[in-house]
């Protein structure tokens, strides 16, 4: 069984930055493609950006227009989402989410995926 716990949200100004955590137990990543989704009041749930299984290959949504990096740790076990030049817009609970298997980082835009987080808030005032 997979835990994801994210942390790292909070309140920030536009143009501000924030690093989201997403700890991982109960494997490691090299069986897992891993992804940052978002959802904001009364909208569906967006993908945000995607690690394929071996961390060599990333994957973005249009809106993230060159603002956020995803990465990981591997001796943390631990995926990261760098967001750089916030925006109102990008006010959301944000998830981390994995899939099982030998994924490509653009997999888990467009398939369910296995594990959730609980999510963490991320509010940019203007």
């Amino acid at each position: 069984q997979v835990q994801l716990v994210e942390s790292g949200g909070g309140l920030v100004q536009t143009g501000g930055s924030l690093r989201l955590s997403c700890a991982v137990s109960g494997r490691t990543f090299s069986s897992y493609a891993m992804g940052w989704f978002r959802q904001a009041p009364g909208k569906e749930r967006e993908f945000v950006a995607g690690l394929s299984w071996s961390g060599t290959g990333t994957s973005y949504a249009d809106f993230v227009e060159g603002r956020f990096t995803i990465s990981r740790d591997n001796a943390k076990i631990t995926l990261y989402l760098q967001m750089n030049s916030l925006k109102p817009d990008d006010t959301a609970v944000y998830y981390c989410a994995a899939a099982s298997g030998p994924y490509s980082a653009s997999y888990l835009a467009n398939r369910p995926c296995d594990y959730w987080g609980q999510g963490t808030q991320v509010t940019v005032s203007s």
